[in-house]
């Protein structure tokens, strides 16, 4: 991707999201986001109860640092507050081209959810900062210590917009919002659903920051912090 996300690497990773994809894409139905016992993997949940292998507890944006600069005063333009952002970061890394950084996102999140579900932590090792791989890795080998097997099937991105940029030091950070369709299930050893609802299509939200030092000579940016609304 230039020096947004590098094609090469893009395309490497792209291959196995591919034949992850084809594994995992079997869709009926469609749901409004209201309906009880959905998984989201990558939403920030209290503890659950003891034995409850399903959470995945994964470091916020207050949590790891990623929003040590706040996007601006309350009464700002949302609008200009970004544009001064993106102009920011343009400043540092003047190879930035938010539409090139866009299209590397989508790949990276059809990739991080295709890892995720397929339990593939060398491809989210190359993706995710050590904060956020953890989290990751924990609810993996959480899930296959309780036998379980997570099917999180990416339908489709319906959108991908930037909603923050800024200047932390010399590191870069983008935060993009992502609404995309899944089907998310977990079934136990014997197969049978114990989580989710495989004939339902659900709306997810999420809000992804990637984080880049501009002065590094590795163009490739990490996943530093991922949340949802409430």
């Amino acid at each position: 991707m230039g020096n947004g996300f590098q094609f090469i690497d893009i395309i490497f990773f792209a291959m196995i999201a591919a034949f992850l994809v084809l594994r995992l894409r079997s869709v009926l139905g469609r749901r409004d986001g209201h309906e009880s016992g959905n998984h989201d993997p990558f939403r920030q949940q209290e503890p659950g109860p003891p034995g409850d292998e399903n959470v995945v507890h994964l470091p916020d944006r207050a949590g790891n640092g990623a929003d040590d600069q706040p996007l601006d005063a309350a009464s700002a333009d949302p609008a200009d507050v970004l544009a001064s952002g993106v102009a920011q970061v343009r400043m540092a890394d003047p190879t930035f081209e938010p539409d090139e950084f866009l299209g590397g996102a989508r790949v990276a999140f059809e990739m991080v959810i295709n890892a995720y579900a397929s339990g593939d932590t060398v491809t989210l090792k190359n993706l995710l900062s050590p904060e956020v791989f953890a989290g990751f890795d924990k609810a993996i080998r959480d899930r296959e210590q309780a036998g379980e097997v997570l099917e999180d099937t990416l339908v489709g991105i319906r959108i991908a917009d930037l909603v923050e940029a800024y200047m932390d030091g010399t590191v870069s950070n983008i935060t993009v919002k992502f609404i995309s369709e899944q089907v998310n299930v977990t079934r136990d050893e014997n197969g049978d659903v114990v989580d989710g609802n495989p004939n339902l299509v659900i709306d997810v939200t999420d809000f992804w920051t990637f984080a880049r030092d501009s002065r590094s000579p590795d163009p490739n940016w990490t996943l530093v912090a991922t949340s949802s609304p409430d």
